[in-house]
């Protein structure tokens, strides 16, 4: 097969591309760039820049590279800019999705893996999060996530494709410094930010129901992202036209806000300069999200390999390549 990723160039698409190519498949890029460098691309790995909400070069592209399956990662992924601007986070996420999926059914695509979030989930309260939990999202982020598993879905029935959406959890860490996060959205690379600033590290909140008080998330290693990524990839090209396959991507395991700052201080050599200061809590954010992992293991054969200390010094070598006066 030949998978085209679109969003391949920017921080988890770079990594997919890359996992899915030692791995013997044939892929090539489409981003529009807005996020994305295509200096993280391999060389001799075909690439069209372009907008999801392109019907034509979308067709031109997945009819001249012979595409028989896409990864679709290319969305808009801020949650506060979301609530700030839902018409844009629609927009984007859903029409452009829409105009993919037509794109791929008019084009004889014949498998779509879509990546989702645990933002679907809203604020779960249950200990081990599954797929099988009611879905509530609180933000148009996590709406336009679960729109689209929706159309995916939908899609694959009524045209025969085989689908997958991959609900990632906490995404942090790099497989190389180049290919760090260039943003500071995250936990990790918000807190990169404030030590290298000389501030401290914000907790949002440390009266939950957890043991520390603060939030207890699921973090997941970017690598380990890709590797699901190819391992979905090759699950669908054995599976019926028209079937789904919905799974968590997450390590199973939560790991505290105020564990992972503590961590974050001992990886980098700040110590107790990176001991956080705890202001109010935001606007719907639950005390625990942590996945269950089970399906993944038995449907895609795949389990997470990293642990959060991993995570962190990759992350770090990556934030320290484009800001260096942040070293110790």
């Amino acid at each position: 097969m030949t998978w085209l990723i679109t969003g391949g160039a920017g921080y988890i698409g770079a990594h997919v591309v890359r996992a899915m190519l030692a791995a013997g498949e044939r892929v090539a890029v489409y981003d529009d760039l807005s996020a994305g460098d295509p200096s993280h691309l391999p060389d001799g790995v075909p690439f069209v820049k372009g907008s999801v909400l392109d019907g034509p070069l979308l067709r031109g592209t997945l009819t001249d590279l012979e595409v028989t399956g896409v990864v679709h990662l290319a969305a808009k992924k801020r949650v506060g800019e979301s609530v700030e601007r839902p018409l844009h986070y629609y927009r984007e996420n859903v029409e452009g999705l829409q105009t993919l999926l037509e794109a791929a059914v008019a084009t004889g695509v014949r498998a779509f893996l879509f990546s989702s979030s645990a933002a679907v989930y809203g604020t779960p309260d249950v200990e081990l999060v599954t797929e099988d939990t009611p879905c509530a999202p609180v933000n148009p982020y996590g709406e336009t996530k679960l729109a689209g598993e929706w159309l995916v879905r939908a899609t694959g029935v009524a045209h025969g494709l085989t689908t997958a959406c991959l609900r990632y959890f906490n995404v942090a860490g790099a497989a190389d410094p180049l290919l760090a996060d260039p943003g500071a959205a995250n936990l990790v690379p918000m807190v990169f930010e404030q030590l290298t600033r000389g501030a401290a590290p914000v907790v949002f909140g440390d009266d939950y129901d957890t043991p520390d008080g603060s939030c207890v998330r699921d973090f997941i290693h970017v690598e380990d992202i890709a590797a699901a990524h190819l391992a979905a990839a090759r699950a669908l090209a054995g599976r019926a036209p028209g079937t789904d396959l919905t799974v968590n991507i997450g390590r199973g395991e939560g790991v505290s806000v105020r564990e992972m700052i503590a961590l974050i201080g001992e990886v980098t050599g700040y110590g107790a300069a990176a001991a956080p200061e705890t202001v109010a809590r935001r606007a719907g954010d639950p005390a625990r999200v942590v996945a269950a992992v089970d399906l993944a293991r038995a449907e895609l054969g795949w389990t997470a390999r990293h642990d959060t200390r991993a995570m962190v010094a990759s992350a770090w070598a990556g934030w320290c390549h484009r800001h260096p006066e942040a070293r110790r």
